[in-house]
């Protein structure tokens, strides 16, 4: 089973730098986006199945060009949750998850710090997150939560940690947070099989930062610690060139 994570910044766009081609090359089984910045019926979702996905959920947020989660399968799940039921995610369309047989997959979309007042936002929803998932652990121990935690965890996934102590995805309350979620349950999958420093997923579109590999890693799938035996390989994927960010994958027995 192999899982896909791809902040794509938006479906649209990605789709016109060949995004279906690539994932037919990649086959994974499972594919959880963020920032689809699209409604569905903004997009000719035929296209999907066409590529080999022929179950394909959406959860846009309210508001047009912003936002947004989906996950596309090989596999139809048993049950698709739209949303987290806590109103102020769910308006900004920020997580979905699909329940399978033996495990269940979420496309998480957490918001970035931009300015104070939606730093502050961030936190909150950080830590109603953290209290949502406690909960749904008891319920789905098996949980893979892939997606932009926009939150770089240590000082190896960032690329100058020094100057950037101070900005939002490396402030030390964001790093304890993912740190202590990582902690209540689940495997930085990615760390798991490599410890080597230059690993990026997110480059700013400014100041070359992409050819010259200055990057954040804040695309994360994390697996519940119940499936670390059924962990084959993880990886991230710096060819894929359809977005600011790059995608990262876990693949499971």
């Amino acid at each position: 089973m192999k899982i896909i994570s791809y902040n794509v910044n938006g479906i649209r766009a990605a789709l016109r730098k060949g995004f279906l081609d690539w994932l037919q090359q990649a086959n994974p089984d499972v594919v959880c986006l963020q920032e689809i910045k699209a409604m569905p019926e903004q997009l000719d979702l035929s296209v999907f199945e066409e590529a080999g996905f022929p179950y394909h959920y959406w959860y846009p947020a309210q508001k047009k060009g912003y936002s947004g989660v989906a996950i596309l399968s090989k596999v139809e799940p048993k049950n698709v949750k739209y949303g987290t039921d806590i109103e102020y995610m769910d308006f900004e369309g920020r997580n979905i998850r699909a329940d399978f047989e033996d495990f269940s997959v979420m496309s998480l979309y957490l918001p970035s710090g931009t300015n104070i007042e939606r730093l502050e936002h961030k936190f909150k929803f950080m830590d109603d997150f953290q209290g949502y998932i406690d909960d749904l652990k008891e319920e789905i121990p098996n949980l893979i939560i892939c997606g932009d935690y926009n939150i770089c965890h240590e000082a190896i996934d960032i690329h100058d940690p020094v100057r950037l102590k101070n900005v939002s995805g490396f402030l030390p309350e964001e790093r304890e947070w993912i740190d202590n979620f990582m902690k209540s349950g689940f495997i930085d999958s990615f760390r798991h099989f490599n410890d080597e420093p230059h690993n990026y997923s997110w480059w700013s579109y400014r100041a070359n930062a992409r050819a010259n590999n200055k990057g954040w890693r804040i695309d994360y799938n994390l697996v519940a610690e119940p499936l670390q035996e059924k962990l084959k390989r993880a990886v991230i994927l710096p060819e894929a060139k359809h977005s600011d960010h790059c995608p990262v994958m876990v693949e499971l027995k």
